[in-house]
């Protein structure tokens, strides 16, 4: 074998190691994520399809579209979903690859081709699914009627309804950020949960970074649901 054959070899192995590691890293950071607590949920119809979970009556002529936050298990915003069921709002859960949203940001394609009877779709998400969602939004305005963003913003500009909720206590939102984004949402209503964090928009314990709310989960719950349905009304 001649020295630059021998170079070159030495060259891939480097590579394909360094691949290796890439790939082992990948699988240890998606590996470690929230996990939802567990949470009855009745009086309303709930079907597994593909790659989402439906919430309630497809026949209804509103649908809200919903990212799970990153690393957080889909399952953990049942309680926000179902009750938005609950009041007629034929909710789609979309689970992501990895529970990471930014793998699948036009995963909502899929949900409005296959719900033809819904007239009036809204997408949604919580923090990173939230942005993810917004960044859909803002290339498929024409097909939503809104955007609902918890403890989440926009990095394009929104000239269709956007509806904002965060906590007051959120310890992981960057406000910062924040401010400067939201400004992309040119119609915008901006509510804020008194006593509310950045994990009690799910159902899946403490998260690193936030702080500790001073509100129940059941309540900053019902506020959110309460608040998204007075916004689609």
């Amino acid at each position: 074998m001649t020295a630059k054959k021998s170079y070159f070899k030495k060259i891939l192995i480097g590579l394909f190691v360094v691949i290796l590691i890439c790939i082992g890293g990948f699988y240890i950071y998606a590996s470690d994520y929230y996990h939802a607590k567990d949470y009855e949920v009745s009086n309303i119809k709930v079907e597994q399809q593909d790659n989402y979970t439906v919430y309630g009556d497809t026949n209804s002529k509103t649908g809200l579209i919903f990212y799970p936050g990153g690393k957080v298990e889909a399952k953990a915003y049942e309680p926000i979903l179902a009750s938005l069921a609950e009041k007629g709002i034929c909710v789609v859960l979309v689970e992501m690859p990895f529970n990471l949203a930014v793998l699948d940001s036009g995963a909502a394609d899929g949900v409005i081709n296959g719900f033809t009877n819904i007239q009036n779709w809204y997408i949604g998400g919580h923090s990173l699914g939230g942005a993810m969602a917004a960044s859909y939004a803002a290339n498929n305005q024409d097909e939503l009627n809104g955007v609902v963003l918890l403890a989440a913003y926009p990095t394009k500009e929104l000239d269709i309804p956007v509806l904002s909720i965060y906590g007051s206590e959120d310890g992981v939102l960057n406000r910062e950020k924040y401010s400067d984004s939201i400004k992309n949402a040119k119609n915008l209503s901006e509510i804020v949960i008194d006593g509310g964090n950045h994990a009690q928009f799910g159902n899946y314990g403490d998260q690193s970074g936030d702080n500790s709310a001073k509100i129940s989960s059941e309540k900053q719950w019902n506020e959110t649901s309460q608040e998204i349905l007075n916004f689609m009304k």
